[in-house]
């Protein structure tokens, strides 16, 4: 592997090469060749983002919610615990608000990393399998480590809360929240919890194709989190903590686990408040 802190050129140029890749096979899906083969490679990246996040939030949005409101309706969810279609369209405008905003960072970090700013390697053959598992389980720590903290000072600075993360916290009812809320927040709210993706990158050496492929995940997880279906998956951070959050706003700011919640003391487990309920 080249040296992560003065890669060649001839190694840079294989991260150009990805992306151009990934721009290509998006937008020659979707656009004419005009439209986006004379734009700069950044604005390039930047649409291919835009216009995958938008297919991934709507189309994973609507066949979830197709799925549990419909197809199994009364089965996951109670008839009054059903968000109603105002209520679903209000977060996806909310979101395709913001989504231009989103996409700018995961261009940014492709960017960065292009350039050689970031500690990325290009193929997981340049580092070998046990490293790259390793690698990637730092990174994941530091990811959900940063989200932890940065969603909890959102709720305790009370302009950041006022100002920013409030948009996506009216929606604090079980018939207000669904898939479609995973995303409904203020650009800079949520361009600010993803940032930790982005700075693992300079702290940790990390796959750049698992890099990009987590930061799209997140719109699907985001979406699972908020359908208000308790998987019971330890150690989880599922929708039924994420709900709890949802109604104290004092608990569960975790993303993919509880550990941290944990570790801080702001975790609230679903099975103890269905205990209490009985």
């Amino acid at each position: 592997m080249e040296s992560s802190s003065s890669p060649s050129s001839s190694y840079l140029n294989l991260f150009v090469e990805e992306t151009s890749f990934y721009n290509r096979i998006v937008l020659d899906s979707l656009l004419p060749n005009w439209v986006w083969a004379p734009l700069p490679h950044f604005f390039q990246s930047w649409l291919r983002n835009y216009l995958g996040g938008t297919l991934i939030y709507l189309v994973s949005g609507f066949l979830w919610c197709f799925y549990i409101y419909y197809l199994k309706r009364n089965v996951y969810l109670p008839k009054d615990a059903i968000p109603s279609n105002k209520a679903m369209l209000l977060q996806i405008y909310v979101a395709m608000k913001a989504m231009p905003w989103y996409c700018a960072l995961p261009s940014l970090s492709e960017y960065m990393v292009e350039n050689g700013w970031a500690r990325c390697f290009s193929r997981i053959s340049d580092v070998g399998w046990v490293a790259y598992l390793i690698y990637l389980s730092i990174y994941l720590i530091i990811v959900e480590f940063g989200i932890y903290w940065m969603h909890r000072e959102l709720h305790d600075i009370k302009p950041l809360y006022k100002w920013l993360h409030n948009i996506h916290h009216i929606y604090n009812k079980q018939n207000t929240l669904s898939p479609f809320a995973g995303l409904a927040f203020h650009p800079l709210d949520g361009i600010l919890q993803a940032v930790p993706h982005v700075i693992a990158l300079f702290l940790v050496p990390m796959h750049f194709t698992t890099h990009i492929a987590l930061l799209f995940i997140e719109a699907i997880w985001t979406a699972n989190i908020h359908d208000c279906i308790h998987a019971k998956i330890w150690p989880v951070m599922g929708a039924g903590y994420h709900t709890i959050h949802h109604t104290t706003y004092r608990h569960n700011y975790g993303h993919f686990t509880i550990w941290m919640d944990w570790m801080f003391g702001t975790l609230r487990d679903p099975i103890n408040e269905e205990s209490k309920v009985l």
